[in-house]
């Protein structure tokens, strides 16, 4: 099993939760400029790994490139089920083809707690994406970029944050 979900990254970023003394407001820098980045991002919990690419709009050609990357990620001789939410995007058909070895399984309507990759974007806003501010588009794709490594060079990191006892296949 995977999951997948899309991110925006950019200039008009926002603030994350910082310890502080008590009655302080710590100085956090925000930037009022609109540059920014999708990343198209998947986790595969059981195996600890993660499949990323970084576009400049989602739509259904980012779409197709992404389960692309996670195609190629998938163990030999195995078949991906990718849980996905029902963007427009998500939507098998003329625009979106899948590959031979993926299987998309979109969640109900509203029911973002299902999906651990917006667990892995909190993460990583608040500890990789947050509080910063970025002089070009080249500077958000290099920290998204950085920000992905962080996550997929630690495996257990992968496993920790993605682990769902209810969906656990056996076979």
């Amino acid at each position: 099993m995977w999951y997948q979900d899309e991110a925006r990254v950019g200039q008009k970023g926002g603030h994350a939760y910082v310890w502080a003394p008590i009655g302080t407001r710590p100085p956090m820098v925000r930037d009022n400029r609109h540059d920014s980045v999708h990343l198209l991002g998947a986790i595969c919990p059981a195996r600890g790994v993660g499949a990323a690419i970084i576009m400049p709009a989602v739509n259904s050609e980012a779409m197709g490139e992404h389960l692309r990357e996670i195609s190629a990620m998938v163990a030999p001789g195995a078949h991906a089920l990718v849980v996905c939410d029902g963007a427009g995007w998500h939507q098998p058909g003329e625009r979106l083809r899948l590959p031979d070895n993926v299987s998309l399984l979109r969640l109900p309507p509203y029911a973002p707690e299902l999906n651990p990759m917006e667990i892995v974007w909190a993460y990583l806003r608040s500890n990789m994406l947050a509080n910063l501010v970025w002089d070009t588009y080249d500077d958000i794709l290099a920290a998204c970029a950085k920000a992905w490594r962080f996550l997929t060079e630690d495996p257990d990191r992968i496993r920790t944050i993605g682990h769902r006892s209810w969906a656990s296949v056996s076979g």
